[in-house]
Order: C-alpha cells, then structure tokens, then sequence
C-alpha cells in the first residue's frame, strides 16, 4: 500500500494577501528600495492579487545619442517617455501567512513569465526585502 504524504510545494497555492497587511508590505517595499537602490529607478510598483504581491520598476530608459526619431516615428521625448511607462517586472511574491516567509518567481524575459527562484540566501523562502534584493539585478546603471 502507498502512502500519500503531503510536501510544501514553494510554488503554488498560497493563501491570499490580507488587505490590512498590504500597505505594510508595500511600504516595507518601498522604503527598501529608496534606502539601498536609489537613483536606479524612477518609481516602484507594488501591486496585490490574490496569494500574489508583484513588484515592478520603472527606470530611465537609455537612449543613444545618435537617436533618430525618422526610424522610431517619434521625437527622442515622445520615445523617452513612452520607455519611461513601460515596467520592468523584477518579482512575483507568494504568500503563505507569514509576512517574514515569502517565495519568489524570478520574471525572466527570455521566456516572458515568472519562473521559480531561491532567494540570495540559498532557501525558497525570504522577506521581501530579500526579493528585492534578488531581482534588483534588472535596475542596472
């Protein structure tokens, strides 16, 4: 006879984010970012949904200095602030009922979704402050 045991499976289920704890997590976001990341980004998103708090930069876009605005069809401020509003996902966060114990999906664009990733210190499991951390690597100079 088999037994059926029950695993802790990192990346899935959850437990929906309750809406009293959202803006402490968003806050605790936000004042991390500004303390250890600033200058890197023009603002952060922290948005909720369900077991889900996603976590989005937005960054000066780099534009060249030979930029013609012939081969975009627009003018180098329309294309900077264009660039400007398109985020640049960094996380997605899973809940599970401890605000110190989240896991993280790593937004990889070479496949354009989430993909499940360990935290910089080698567990599944970490805050969101060590999400942030991890993902930061998007907000390049």
């Amino acid at each position: 006879m088999t037994r059926k045991m029950w695993v802790f499976d990192p990346q899935s289920g959850g437990v929906k984010i309750p809406d009293k704890i959202q803006p402490r997590i968003r806050q605790r976001i936000l004042t991390h970012a500004d303390k250890q990341y600033a200058g890197k980004f023009n603002r952060i998103d922290v948005r909720f949904r369900g077991q889900f708090c996603y976590i989005d930069a937005y960054i000066e876009p780099f534009i060249a200095t030979d930029f013609d605005p012939l081969v975009f069809g627009e003018s180098r401020d329309e294309y900077r602030e264009r660039l400007r509003n398109i985020p640049t996902h960094l996380c997605r966060l899973r809940y599970f009922g401890n605000e110190e114990q989240w896991t993280m999906a790593f937004y990889t664009y070479s496949h354009d979704k989430y993909e499940p990733s360990v935290f910089d210190n080698g567990t599944w499991q970490g805050t969101p402050e060590e999400a942030f951390d991890t993902s930061s690597v998007y907000l390049i100079d």
